[in-house]
């Protein structure tokens, strides 16, 4: 299991557009993928669980990654949040 932590750079958050790249992203890796913010943990694979965890502009998430492939999955997901969010 791999866990790193983001910290959240978009004006809006964690909105529609992003969150749906983002799950986009998520649903491509074969490992399981949470994410966390203020306690509340929700799969990554589920647009509307993301969205529902109202990320703000400077809060950080926990992205766990827990599969065969977690290496590259963390750096696929990395990559896609440093681009997007």
């Amino acid at each position: 299991m791999k866990q790193f932590e983001f910290v959240v750079q978009d004006k809006e958050g964690i909105h529609a557009r992003p969150a749906g790249i983002l799950v986009n992203a998520i649903k491509g890796c074969p490992s399981k993928i949470e994410i966390e913010n203020k306690g509340k943990k929700v799969d990554g694979k589920r647009l509307m669980a993301v969205m529902s965890l109202g990320v703000k502009c400077g809060e950080t998430i926990i992205v766990t990654v827990d599969g065969d492939s977690e290496d590259a999955d963390s750096e696929t997901i990395a990559t896609v949040l440093k681009e997007n969010l």
